[in-house]
Order: structure tokens, then C-alpha cells, then sequence
């Protein structure tokens, strides 16, 4: 977007200039990494899609796996971020790194610079560079965020994966029976009713549905788009979000996954952030954003009671935030001061865990769908043609 601002250029010229920028923040950094004096900067006048608070999209987990393989090949940190900013060719992500550059030139941190980039960084992220920044291990500190990075989107993956095939099937199947309904049932109820057929009972309810739907097909047609359109709206709102999570909780089978996909969530980060030298008092906030609501409160509970000094193991016992097997293991990592070793280990017995279940349900819950699509399919056609058989054995 556009920005006017007001500087002092060569130490005596007032100018007006007009600068493209992401914010405001990223204009004034670069009229100072230019070497002028900014007095002030304000947006352009002018229609834009973007809000002035537009929080751009930074891709960190590959922002993180280049710098660490730069710094690895003895790069110094500066020299890797000059070398991503002039490598990137997409003008905002290019703007960001020069920012956090600029930034380090003025004697920032490093994690400093990053949080305020101007860019969506997680505030996990920024913490595992603070606590980098207090042992010298930088490049320990990214390794530990990609390889958390890519078990959490293994995860995902894994998830989505799972859900593609069902999904792609039940839509292909709602087409044609809504194809059959819509457009095929009513020319064969138009046939019968010309020719004076007499129909079976379930036929005639066939026809007769096939026949409203098909006399009403504009104004269903766009109520199943409004429909459409409304779920596909209400899905990014995080009320409609919260209360489909709040139904998904209350199924017995659903609900116990989910729970289990929270944890791990949450042992995978707290693993990150003690690894990385974090107490758990700030581990433990960090990790909270990472669950829904209620469980968020048992969290806010068990910190409260580590922070009176009790175990780790027991604060999360109590609060029904482990399993039988995660306690015992905690209880090893407390006795052998692996804390952080230990909630990673936890967090991988659980994604193997939800990893065999999605795969046991997939294969079950797939064939299960193939046959009630191939039965409502195949009923709505054996029903439109069974006049026909009839009509057949009658000549014989």
C-alpha cells in the first residue's frame, strides 16, 4: 500500500515522498535504513483491499529451515538474512527481511526484530529465539522449531489425508443422486403419467418428490448455493467454529481424539520450550493458545498449582490433562531432570497413537460409505425402472 511521509533529507531539505509499504512501520523503516530523518509518515488516500493492521502471512517454517542451513554453512546471522532478503522475490516477505536487517543494524535482538517485523509471528516462535539468545544456541533453537514444525504438520497431513477420499466420495455421491432427483427422476414421472402406468407404492413417492423437486428446481438449486455459501462464511467465524467444536466434543468416540490431539499438541510444544531452556511458568501460557476453551481453563489451573510448588505430574493429573501412560512417563522426567525430553516422547506416543485410530476408522468408516451411497443410488434407480420390469412381465 501507499504512504506519504514527511522527512529530512541530507540533514537540511524538507520532502514529501510517497513510499510503498506494507504498514506503516515498514515505510518507516525503510526511509531510516535510507539514511533519511522521518518526521511523519501517514497512509495514502485511496482505495485498498487490505486493512492498515494487515498482519502479512511469513512462511517460517522455510524462513526457518533456510537461515538455519545458511547459518550452518558459517554464515553470520546478518549475512543469512541479507542473503534471504535478496534471494526472495515476493516484494512483502523481501520488505520484512530487510526490516528485521534494519533492525539488527541498530543493535536490536534478533528476537526483538522479529516480533515486531511487521509480519504474523507465533508468539512460540519469538520465544524459542529469546531463549536462544540467553545460551548462544541459535541454530539448536531453529532445529528444534522445523523438526516441531514438521511433526505437528505431519500430523495435519496425516489428518487431511484421511479425510480427502470420504470427502470426495460423499460430495460425487450428493451430485448424482442430485442429478438423478433433480433432472432424471421427473422426465421418467412425466413418461409414466403420460402413459397411465400404474405404479408401486414406493415408486410413486420416488416420482412423486422427483417431481416437486423437479417443478421447484431453480429455487432449490438456489437455496442449496445459498446454503452453500452461508457454511462456507460461517466456517471462518470463530463463534460457528467453536460451537461445530463443542458438538464434535460431545461425540464419544470424536471427543476422546480430540482431546488426545490437544495434548499433544501441547506436550509437543512444552518439550520445544523446555528443551530450549523456558521455565515452565512460561512454557505453560505459551502452550494454552494451542487448546480450546475448557481446556485452556484446566491448563490456567494446573499452572496455578505448579506454581505452588507442586509436580508436574501431579498438577496435570489433576486437572485431566494426561492418560495413565503420560503420568507415568512425566514421573521418569521429573526423576531424571528430562522434562523436556520426556513431553516429547509423550507427544509422539500420542500422535502414534491417533495415527493408528485414523487409520482403523478410515477403513472402516470408507466402505461403510461406499455401500449407503451405492444402495441410495442404486434405490432411486431399481425404483424409476421397476414399472418398467413390470410393465415387461405383464406382456409375457
Amino acid at each position: 500500500m501507499k504512504f506519504n511521509a514527511t522527512i529530512i533529507r541530507n540533514g537540511i531539505n524538507f520532502s514529501q515522498i510517497e513510499i510503498d509499504a506494507s504498514d506503516r512501520e515498514d515505510a518507516a523503516a525503510q526511509l531510516r535504513a535510507q539514511g533519511h530523518v522521518l518526521l511523519s509518515v501517514k497512509r495514502a488516500a485511496g482505495f485498498t483491499l487490505r486493512a492498515a493492521s494487515h498482519k502479512l502471512r511469513f512462511p517460517l517454517a522455510l524462513f526457518s529451515q533456510q537461515l538455519l542451513a545458511l547459518l550452518q554453512a558459517g554464515l553470520s546471522v546478518v549475512e543469512a538474512l541479507e542473503t534471504l532478503a535478496d534471494k526472495e522475490t515476493q516484494p512483502d516477505i523481501a520488505r520484512v527481511l530487510r526490516r528485521i536487517v534494519a533492525a539488527l543494524f541498530e543493535g536490536q535482538s534478533l528476537s526483538h526484530a522479529i516480533e515486531h517485523c511487521g509480519a504474523a509471528i507465533p508468539p512460540l516462535y519469538v520465544a524459542t529465539l529469546r531463549s536462544s539468545e540467553r545460551t548462544g544456541a541459535l541454530e539448536e533453537a531453529l532445529q528444534r522449531y522445523v523438526d516441531y514444525q514438521a511433526q505437528v504438520d505431519r500430523l495435519r497431513h496425516h489428518l487431511a489425508g484421511a479425510s480427502v477420499y470420504p470427502v470426495v466420495l460423499a460430495v460425487v455421491g450428493s451430485l448424482v443422486t442430485l442429478f438423478l432427483m433433480l433432472y432424471v427422476v421427473p422426465r421418467f414421472s412425466g413418461i409414466y403419467a403420460d402413459a397411465g402406468a400404474t405404479l408401486p407404492w414406493a415408486s410413486r413417492v420416488l416420482m412423486g418428490v422427483g417431481q416437486f423437486l423437479g417443478d421447484n428446481r431453480i429455487a432449490i438449486l438456489s437455496t442449496l448455493f445459498l446454503v452453500g455459501v452461508g457454511l462456507w462464511y460461517g466456517a471462518g467465524m470463530a463463534p460457528v467454529r467453536a460451537h461445530a467444536m463443542r458438538c464434535a466434543w460431545r461425540l464419544p468416540a470424536i471427543g476422546t481424539r480430540l482431546r488426545l490431539f490437544y495434548l499433544s499438541r501441547v506436550y509437543r510444544t512444552l518439550g520445544m520450550l523446555l528443551r530450549g531452556g523456558l521455565p515452565i511458568a512460561t512454557a505453560l501460557p505459551m502452550a494454552a493458545a494451542l487448546l480450546q476453551a475448557d481446556m485452556q481453563a484446566q491448563l490456567a489451573q494446573a499452572a496455578r498449582h505448579i506454581g505452588e510448588g507442586n509436580p508436574i505430574s501431579r498438577s496435570m493429573e489433576r486437572y485431566g490433562l494426561t492418560t495413565p501412560v503420560a503420568l507415568r512417563m512425566m514421573q521418569v522426567g521429573e526423576r531424571t531432570g528430562q522434562m523436556g525430553d520426556m513431553m516429547e516422547r509423550i507427544a509422539s506416543f500420542y500422535e502414534e497413537e491417533l495415527a493408528r485410530w485414523i487409520e482403523r476408522f478410515t477403513k472402516l468408516f470408507e466402505p461403510l460409505l461406499m455401500i449407503v451411497i451405492g444402495f441410495m443410488i442404486g434405490g432411486i434407480v431399481v425404483l424409476m425402472y421397476m414399472p418398467i420390469f413390470d410393465l415387461a412381465g405383464n406382456i409375457q
